[in-house]
């Protein structure tokens, strides 16, 4: 790889739910138009972009970036499921780094519909068949229950008889996402809640009730990706890096129906994580912030373990000493998470990054993590694909 890969500028819209009714394409380009202002470019300056969304036509990102001018440069719609925004930093970043260009646009966006995800492709073979053939195999399987709620509950039940974690341990993890995400202004659910309001809120399947469950929710995300050196010709800024980052799917046992946490993405998660941290020379109880895919809450503690920020079978005992959060020894998810910031799927893996650019510069305000040099994001989508991205503050 050629030269440093530098954050050259974040941008987001507040994300909202789906009854606001605002267009995947006003949503995408507010956020595009946003990260180029912070980057301190114009548009005419980006060379490459890659559009990141997963329920919409072809070509919907030629729609987002028509709205910021026509300049014929290549432009690759990307859908990686809920990975789909970290794929897109990914692609951008292999851009930059290669010298194939110095200044590459990452937008993700959605505009969601009410209720459960759901294919809208029921006359083929669904792409998630292997994890779904999981969750049919054991005897508690309900068609009435939404697949994904399921699948994610069936694993944070596994992790509930292996080692004899309580239902409100998981809850106890909506709470700490709501007491972060009232300090966010891009989040939908800034509201507190207790962990008996957790806990009594309607039941969905297994550990899960609803306020463990992410809200569908419609938003826009962007990220400026560009060389150092161009950012240090032009003057501009390069005080956050792309340190490490990796991008795998499902491993060998993933679809091992006596172990349900295969199904979810545990083990890419795993395998991507320890990769970025051989690259980075980093140890991942180093890293002050992270920002992971906590679709349910069931996903953030298995999520805990698979990152290695707690050893196998001790994110309980990590949860109850207060190590995931502020005070703690990790601040996970500052920004509200899945969980209250809400999560338009193609937009989601950019948020995060925007997040930990504005962590480590020492912007985030309320929610800052005092003295964070170093910060992770983790998305995955089913199907499947994990990115796991190290990002770094340097010095001037």
């Amino acid at each position: 790889m050629a030269d440093n890969v530098v954050i050259g500028g974040v941008g987001m819209v507040p994300f909202s739910k789906p009854s606001q009714g605002f267009g995947y394409e006003e949503m995408g380009a507010a956020a595009a138009r946003a990260a180029i202002e912070d980057a301190g470019i114009a548009y005419g300056d980006v060379q490459q972009a890659y559009m990141s969304y997963v329920y919409g036509d072809s070509t919907s990102g030629q729609a987002v970036l028509y709205q910021l001018g026509i300049t014929g440069i290549p432009a690759v719609n990307v859908n990686n499921n809920c990975a789909s925004g970290s794929s897109a930093l990914w692609l951008a970043r292999q851009a930059v780094a290669s010298g194939q260009a110095d200044v590459v646009l990452a937008v993700g966006f959605e505009q969601m519909r009410r209720g459960a995800l759901k294919s809208f492709w029921e006359d083929r073979l669904s792409p998630t068949d292997r994890s779904e053939a999981v969750a049919r195999s054991h005897p508690d399987f309900d068609p009435e229950v939404p697949m994904a709620a399921q699948l994610f509950g069936g694993a944070g039940w596994e992790h509930m008889q292996r080692y004899g974690t309580q239902p409100e341990t998981f809850a106890r993890i909506s709470v700490k996402a709501r007491s972060h995400a009232r300090h966010n202004p891009y989040a939908v659910f800034r509201d507190q809640v207790t962990l008996e309001e957790v806990l009594e809120s309607p039941q969905v399947w297994g550990p899960l009730t609803r306020l463990q469950c992410c809200p569908p929710t419609c938003g826009g995300a962007a990220v400026v990706v560009m060389s150092e050196k161009y950012a240090r010709e032009h003057g501009l800024d390069a005080s956050v890096r792309v340190r490490a980052q990796e991008l795998r799917t499902d491993v060998g046992d993933a679809f091992d129906p006596t172990d349900r946490r295969g199904s979810v993405g545990v083990g890419m998660t795993t395998a991507a994580s320890q990769a970025v941290y051989e690259q980075a020379g980093v140890d991942p109880l180093d890293i002050p912030v992270v920002e992971l895919h906590d679709c349910f809450t069931a996903n953030e503690l298995l999520t805990y373990e698979a990152l290695g920020l707690t050893s196998e079978g001790t994110a309980e005992k990590f949860i109850l000493a207060g190590e995931n959060t502020y005070g703690g020894r990790v601040v996970t998810n500052p920004s509200g998470g899945l969980l209250s910031k809400g999560h338009p799927l193609g937009a989601t893996g950019l948020a995060q990054a925007a997040e930990l650019t504005w962590q480590l510069r020492g912007t985030a305000g309320g929610r800052q993590v005092e003295g964070a040099t170093l910060g992770l994001a983790h998305n995955i989508g089913i199907g499947g694909a994990c990115v796991v991205t190290l990002l770094e503050a340097v010095s001037a």
